[in-house]
């Protein structure tokens, strides 16, 4: 697992045992080593009140001291011989750690509450990610989890909705059935109001007999509507937080409809909660692709050069579905594609892609670079983007519904279901770069994707090879997100032969045929941070704020003036604007060539 996670679990280190003769007791030991350098850090936050601050955890600064210097494990290594050698790299802190972990693991335990357990972010996302975390032991020893919401349901009934949504899909093996028995015996529910801070109690009842005395760390994830965030935060945090453990709350976007709503929301998230408390999640931060994007800049030198006005021509951030509303018109209509996924989605992938170094990998120093890039950047104007809505069309004598079509849409409304934006970052990195946008629904395909187009190289002498032709005149880094996750570079070379004609190849990293274990869904990664309160990966507020002062101009704007969208057919590439806004800066989109498919 040590390449799926950040926080490695079960294996922390570099080799894994391929014989039977290393024992689950020698596993065990290992996982508690690195355990222990997590609790050293994480100590004052188990012991923290629940409306206290609490320090970030960061695991992967550790994991590299305690690689180098433990030596390959023997076959037949005993338990104590093997205590003995690791105990004997760790500093005397690390080893009061682990011993102050083993006591602390009996003691502390985790509940997790879904609120909104009955919908189906829940049933389809998080239920199923939680079952993969504890498939895969990367939940504590002592852990519960209850469902929360208005419905009335039973404990056996909640299990048999859950069951029906958990796959064996990790590797499949034998015993998959029965952790999976094992898993719903931890999941419970309970059945009350959002506003009702007496259901709420009642709810504290139940988690404290399940936490039999231990410290309780409780976690509350919010799979509700946002109008209803605010009361649901006020009853946990006053009649179900922890009394002598750390209370966390995630939050699922969308985070308002422009600065004074976010604004507003995070001043009332804060009556009840701090900062550090508040996890404001947006799964694209779990992708594995974009938690890759630092790795492949920061860590491979023959990029981070490049990574600038001087080489870089564009960047591209592309986001398509092959799919309309499909009855989810009335949620989507009041926010739109620009709310929906490029305030959010894109906006993060961007400041991901643009932030400088930053001074280590801890999370508050990861947020401040990206803190800096977003106030870098220009706020968004109206001829700097294009909007559109799609169209009924019949193909293959099959009619597709338009967006209007959709029986929970308000009639002739105006909400874009595609835009495309050109973006730019006002510092000395990426002054004058644009960043295109572009994010829409019911297109040709389902992609979501970073394209990087180098300039052309300067004085080519192959000029003459190459005559118009774009393809070939531009190298170009692409970054697949999802389906099918790859990493690629676009090069020109050779063809074999006497002649010189020259060929458009790909170097590619295509992650189904490089690694055998499937990736995991980026809920689990999410999950498993907020538990351990790693916050890297999560939106902090003044991030927030600076996200939506360069949307919420522009989107009054479009309201305001009730900018008609150009209509395309359901299926299309999208509106004709969108290669207009392209060339106007001398650029074409990426996903238009024969690259797309491979």
């Amino acid at each position: 697992m040590a390449t799926l996670y950040s926080t490695q679990c079960p294996s922390f280190f570099a080799y894994s045992p391929s014989s039977s003769s290393f024992s689950s007791s020698n596993l065990a030991l290992l996982q508690r080593v690195n355990f222990s350098r997590r609790f050293l850090a994480s100590k004052a936050s188990l012991k923290s009140q629940p409306l206290s601050s609490q320090a970030p955890v960061n695991t992967q600064q550790h994991h590299g001291a305690v690689a180098a210097a433990v030596t390959p494990i023997e076959n037949g290594t005993s338990h104590k011989q093997l205590k003995a050698e690791l105990l004997s790299v760790m500093s005397p802190e690390e080893s009061q750690g682990e011993a102050d972990f083993e006591k602390d693991e009996n003691e502390s335990t985790v509940s997790i509450t879904v609120v909104g357990a009955s919908g189906d972010l829940a049933k389809k996302k998080i239920f199923p990610a939680l079952f993969a975390l504890y498939y895969e032991d990367c939940l504590p020893k002592h852990f519960t989890i209850y469902g929360y919401a208005r419905s009335k349901m039973t404990d056996a009934e909640l299990r048999n909705m859950v069951s029906k949504t958990l796959t064996c899909r990790i590797d499949k093996r034998e015993n998959c059935s029965e952790k999976m028995d094992q898993f719903l015996k931890r999941c419970f529910y309970h059945s009350g109001q959002y506003d009702s801070q007496e259901n709420f109690a009642g709810l504290d009842k139940k988690l404290k007999e399940h936490e039999g005395g231990r410290t309780s760390n409780r976690l509350f994830y919010l799979s509700i509507p946002p109008n209803i965030f605010i009361d649901a935060v006020k009853c946990a945090s006053l009649s179900a937080s922890s009394g002598n453990g750390w209370t966390r709350v995630i939050v699922e976007k969308p985070f308002g409809r422009d600065s004074e709503s976010s604004a507003a929301l995070t001043k009332s998230l804060k009556q009840y909660l701090t900062e550090d408390q508040i996890f404001r999640i947006d799964h694209y931060l779990g992708k594995e692709l974009v938690e890759n994007l630092s790795v492949l800049r920061f860590s491979n030198l023959i990029f981070e050069p490049l990574w600038s006005r001087q080489y870089i021509r564009n960047v591209q951030l592309i986001f398509s579905e092959d799919f309309g509303t499909e009855g989810r018109g009335g949620y989507f209509d009041h926010y739109g594609i620009i709310r929906d996924i490029m305030q959010n989605h894109l906006l993060q992938i961007l400041a991901l892609f643009a932030m400088e170094t930053p001074v280590s990998l801890d999370a508050e120093d990861i947020r401040n670079e990206k803190v800096k890039v977003l106030r870098s950047m220009r706020p968004l104007q109206l001829q700097n983007m294009v909007i559109g809505q799609y169209k009924s069309h019949t193909r293959g004598g099959v009619t597709y519904p338009a967006y209007v079509d959709d029986k929970t849409v308000p009639d002739g409304s105006l909400t874009p279901t595609f835009a495309a934006a050109a973006l730019f970052i006002d510092n000395a990195r990426w002054d004058g770069v644009p960043f295109l946008m572009k994010a829409g629904k019911a297109l040709h395909n389902k992609r979501a994707e970073i394209r990087v187009q180098f300039r052309h190289v300067p004085g080519n002498l192959y000029n003459r090879n190459i005559g118009t032709d774009l393809d070939r005149a531009t190298n170009e880094l692409v970054i697949r997100v999802q389906p099918d996750e790859a990493i690629y570079l676009k090069i020109n070379n050779k063809v074999p032969g006497l002649g010189m004609k020259l060929d458009r190849s790909n170097l590619n990293l295509h992650y189904a045929a490089r690694y055998s274990k499937e990736i995991p869904d980026a809920y689990e990664r999410l999950l498993l941070d907020a538990i351990e309160g790693e916050r890297r990966l999560f939106i902090r507020s003044d991030e927030l704020d600076a996200a939506w002062s360069l949307f919420t101009p522009v989107l009054k704007e479009l309201e305001e003036k009730r900018i008609i969208p150009e209509y395309y057919p359901y299926g299309s590439r999208g509106p004709v604007g969108a290669h207009y806004l392209a060339a106007k800066y001398n650029v074409r989109w990426g996903d238009l060539g024969t690259d797309i498919d491979q």
